[in-house]
């Protein structure tokens, strides 16, 4: 038995709430369940001060998903662990051993990334001249940066145990351009067909590892110049951060809407459902 539109809500309370609001409203309209700053049966999370008061409660996205998806150490961890496709990543407790194997390991060019940033906030490149960055969080992540002619990363979406969406970000011709491409430094998305079999099988596999395929998430990757796919990180909606919906695509921005809410009621069905 599902349970009723009135029990259920879109959780976004807290001093936090302001940067989720928008996000709450729509959602509020696609699913059709009120914004409240408290809990009730079934919840779609979006910001809480005290996390603890989440504890026994049924969220739509698994809270150590939205964990894992905000967290690039945690990452890093889970995508070894489940083998999915990545650049070379590496955690490293000091900064001397960041040294010590960036200058050991010279074929391949390294950055270093802030964990929790977003919006490629924070990451860098890295050699082993480099001084250690103030105020860095532990371990430090090191990874493979895979360089291309136009920089570029793709992304698909995940909802309700099924994969979906096709788009590429990148910087509109003659704008200026970045190593890092990301929205808030300009790049744009751009909808395509549908994607390579080896992209949606690494993007399934991600989702799948972090635990959110059967609620909502979305995937980044990039593609080798061997063709390989290789997954950058996963997104997810809730406490730290969402994923973007500005896509410059109505048709997709509709489908992201439609397949949560199908994917949010699924949630809500009982044992019996």
């Amino acid at each position: 038995m599902r349970i009723p539109a009135r029990d259920c809500c879109i959780w976004n309370g807290g001093s936090g709430a302001w940067a989720f609001e928008p996000l709450s409203l729509q959602l509020s309209a696609a699913i059709g369940v009120d914004v409240s700053a408290e809990p009730r049966q079934f919840n779609y999370l979006l910001h809480v001060d005290d996390l603890s008061r989440a504890d026994g409660i049924r969220t739509f996205i698994p809270i150590e998903a939205i964990r894992l998806a905000s967290d690039k150490r945690l990452l890093a961890s889970v995508f070894a662990a489940h083998v999915v496709p990545t650049p070379e990543t590496r955690l490293m407790d000091s900064f001397d051993a960041v040294r010590r194997f960036v200058g050991q390991r010279t074929d391949r060019e390294w950055c270093l990334k802030y964990p929790t940033g977003c919006g490629a906030s924070g990451h860098r490149m890295v050699s082993a001249e480099d001084a250690e960055p103030r105020n860095w969080p532990r371990p430090f992540v090191v990874q493979e940066f895979i360089r291309m002619n136009r920089p570029e990363v793709y992304r698909t979406y995940g909802a309700g145990g099924e994969m979906f969406g096709w788009v590429v970000r990148r910087f509109p011709e003659g704008a200026r351009s970045s190593e890092w491409v990301a929205h808030a430094r300009g790049a744009r998305y751009v909808a395509l067909a549908d994607p390579p079999p080896a992209a949606l099988e690494a993007a399934r596999r991600a989702l799948v590892a972090t635990d959110l395929l059967e609620s909502f998430g979305c995937v980044d990757l990039l593609r080798r110049p061997t063709g390989e796919w290789v997954v950058l990180e996963v997104g997810t909606d809730g406490l730290f951060n969402h994923v973007d919906r500005d896509l410059g695509d109505a048709r997709l921005e509709s489908e992201i809407l439609r397949r949560i809410t199908a994917s949010f009621w699924r949630g809500a069905m009982g044992p019996s459902g």
